[in-house]
């Protein structure tokens, strides 16, 4: 399919109008509008719904729009992988979610450089279900996370625990005075299980989505939050943070996961590498 048809589609998709669409994308109405048609034609399904509103989605254009997501994305990895090409013999696309980043992945990619300076890395982040799904997409190598849903193709095995503990930049905090407590997003995992224990505390007056950047926030005013152990025990030992008393840890497995079709010579080093990693970080 013409990757073009995919974008247009997502762009009218988007503005619910074929005109902002013809806008955006820098074309007359009228070439939007013969895109759509060749587009439905190729299906064989109407994917819009046309009115003097503008334009809405067919059911058959919600079963497509992921699909149209899914066309983009490999067509802008393939380019990238392209581009690379140039200096480099291999390109390595590895996704994680947010919390994996500090004091794990980081690094590992810093050592990956190290050593193959040969590989092309392309770092991300995403919630697991998206990340699991672009790796049945082909558009990342390598997914780390703390849920790695059952998807054909893809081998997942468990790299380590990670577990999360209640910090407190105040010396004297316990669990009965928590004090200016901050929710700290680590994604679904930790969201639900932390409203579960702690429901008095979901409607918190801050919450941050930035991972292990928030720490900057606790350093800097007298709050309380979760963060990752492997994170924090260097500020613990230097009493910049404290472990606040008989407060639940939260401890979550990190997997790995990855095609069961690859080219296994060349993925072994990259593995055998991030296992060894994960083994030196459980092992502290």
């Amino acid at each position: 399919m013409d990757v073009t048809l995919a974008k247009t589609f997502l762009a009218i998709a988007e503005t619910g109008s074929f005109k902002d669409a013809a806008d955006r994308l820098h074309v007359t109405q009228s070439t939007i509008s013969m895109r759509v048609k060749s587009l439905e034609e190729a299906l064989g399904r109407r994917l819009f719904e046309r009115s003097k509103a503008g334009a809405r989605l067919t059911p058959a254009g919600e079963q497509f729009q992921r699909h149209a997501i899914a066309i983009v994305r490999v067509w802008h990895h393939a380019q990238l992988e392209v581009s690379l090409a140039q200096h480099h013999t291999d390109h390595l696309a590895v996704g994680a979610q947010i919390s994996l980043w500090e004091g794990l992945l980081l690094n590992w990619v810093a050592w990956l450089r190290t050593q193959r300076s040969d590989l092309a890395i392309t770092a991300s982040f995403a919630p697991s279900q998206v990340l699991m799904d672009r790796l049945v997409e082909g558009t990342i190598d390598l997914a780390i996370v703390y849920r790695a849903q059952a998807r054909p193709g893809i081998e997942v095995e468990h790299l380590m625990d990670d577990e999360l503990v209640l910090v407190s930049s105040e010396k004297t905090a316990s669990f009965k005075s928590i004090g200016s407590y901050v929710f700290v997003n680590w994604g679904p995992e930790f969201a639900a299980d932390h409203a579960d224990t702690y429901p008095d505390l979901s409607n918190t007056g801050l919450h941050l989505d930035l991972g292990t950047v928030g720490i900057s926030y606790l350093l800097n005013t007298k709050s309380t939050g979760y963060y990752p152990l492997r994170i924090v025990e260097p500020l613990i030992a230097e009493e910049r943070l404290h472990l606040v008393k008989r407060a639940r840890r939260f401890v979550y497995p990190v997997y790995a996961a990855y095609p069961e079709e690859r080219d296994a010579e060349a993925y072994a080093p990259i593995l055998d590498s991030l296992r060894d990693m994960a083994a030196t970080i459980a092992g502290k």
